[in-house]
């Protein structure tokens, strides 16, 4: 950041230790600026980190080469994740898409290694862990205060919330709360799938699986280390579980009730219900009102979800990433985090604008019947695995 040699280096606060605040904290670091990230977590690893992502290499991609990192990360990523498939209820494959030799477009990598990816890049002691902002206060011009659960406060000049979701940082600059789309994924997980789940591992293949009838679907996605998450999609009440006199921690009359929406479905198919191992875990989809922006602000900003919060069809940590990356070059290039902060909003808006609009209703697509977009262009290929084999 450009300062006068009298002027204060500013003091910035990112909260939220996903991958769009850690980003925007390594590239802070690799530009010379201090930053602090405050997270609610009490460690790296107090809890799950979610599933495989796919980064893009028009998006993603280029904030991982901002940080120094994309090496790294096609070291480790998964470029054979990139196959996906698109089966009818039947079980039939209608698209298959393998990816070619060397292809780098979007490769997967779990959520975690991504995290400890950029966790490990970080100088020590970036992260404050078992942080649980309660508020933002202090004026628009700063500086902020922010406090804390456990009592302790801390002022600053920035104000970047990437605390997803259910942003507190949001609201110093918007009410807007996120709302149910209407769509609902039930989440199970398979381990071990190569010697204890083999129909399932060759269902899914090394990257993704969906199917859909319109009302209903299933998305299985391959994750490292020998497991698969699946993902059963519903058009249901948000309090479906409840109202149908279940509980989710009732694993088996969960499954009875699911058999019963998908008894149409193939039972190669159906084994992505009735075969997963351990509880299922509740995931409403929520997306922000359309279009979300505010005023500008020239203390507090937002990225990724915390700004946008979309349907789930694979832009979401790419454009935190984005976010994260074009925020801390305006904070690395400007003359004040006001002008930087600026200069990121006329941007992040307009586009986030755009992508909101293009995704409205968008859960409604999980459930679609129709093949993606880009299989227009390509064959169904491998028809021996058409027709999947059925359970005996």
């Amino acid at each position: 950041m450009n300062t006068t040699p009298t002027a204060p280096a500013p003091r910035i606060a990112i909260i939220g230790a996903g991958p769009g605040g850690l980003t925007c904290a390594r590239i802070l670091q690799r530009h010379g600026i201090a930053v602090t990230v405050y997270d609610r977590d009490s460690g790296p690893g107090a809890r799950d980190q979610g599933g495989t992502l796919d980064l893009h290499e028009d998006n993603g991609q280029i904030a991982l080469r901002e940080a120094g990192l994309l090496e790294e990360f096609f070291r480790i990523c998964r470029p054979e994740g990139q196959e996906m498939r698109q089966l009818d209820p039947a079980g039939t494959i209608l698209f298959r898409h393998t990816p070619d030799e060397g292809e780098r477009f979007k490769p997967e990598i779990d959520r975690g290694d991504l995290r400890d990816l950029l966790l490990n890049s970080l100088e020590p002691g970036t992260v404050r862990w078992g942080h649980t902002l309660r508020s933002v206060d202090g004026p628009a011009e700063g500086p902020r205060r922010l406090r804390f659960d456990d009592a302790s406060a801390i002022e600053a000049d920035l104000v970047i919330g990437a605390d997803g979701a259910w942003s507190t940082v949001r609201r110093a600059v918007s009410p807007a709360l996120p709302e149910y789309t209407g769509v609902s994924f039930l989440e199970g997980w398979f381990h071990d799938v190569e010697s204890r789940h083999p129909e399932v591992a060759a269902l899914v293949g090394q990257g993704g699986a969906a199917a859909a009838d319109g009302e209903r679907g299933l998305f299985a996605q391959r994750n490292s280390g020998d497991h698969i998450r699946v993902y059963v999609i519903q058009r249901v009440p948000a309090d479906w579980i409840a109202a149908s006199g279940l509980t989710v921690q009732d694993t088996e009359a969960v499954r009875a009730h699911l058999l019963e929406q998908y008894r149409d479905w193939s039972p190669a198919l159906r084994r992505l219900i009735t075969d997963n191992d351990g509880v299922y875990v509740d995931r409403p989809i929520n997306a922000l009102p359309v279009p979300h922006t505010w005023e500008h602000n020239p203390t507090v900003t937002l990225l990724g979800d915390a700004a946008h919060l979309m349907p789930p069809l694979g832009g979401g940590v790419n454009l935190a990433l984005l976010d994260a990356c074009e925020l801390a070059l305006a904070l690395a290039d400007s003359d004040g985090v006001a002008e930087a902060v600026r200069v990121y909003e006329k941007t992040m808006l307009p586009r986030s604008t755009d992508i909101q609009r293009l995704l409205d209703h968008g859960a409604e697509e999980l459930l679609s019947t129709g093949l993606p977009d880009f299989a227009a262009q390509e064959a169904p290929q491998d028809a021996a695995l058409a027709a999947p084999q059925e359970a005996r």
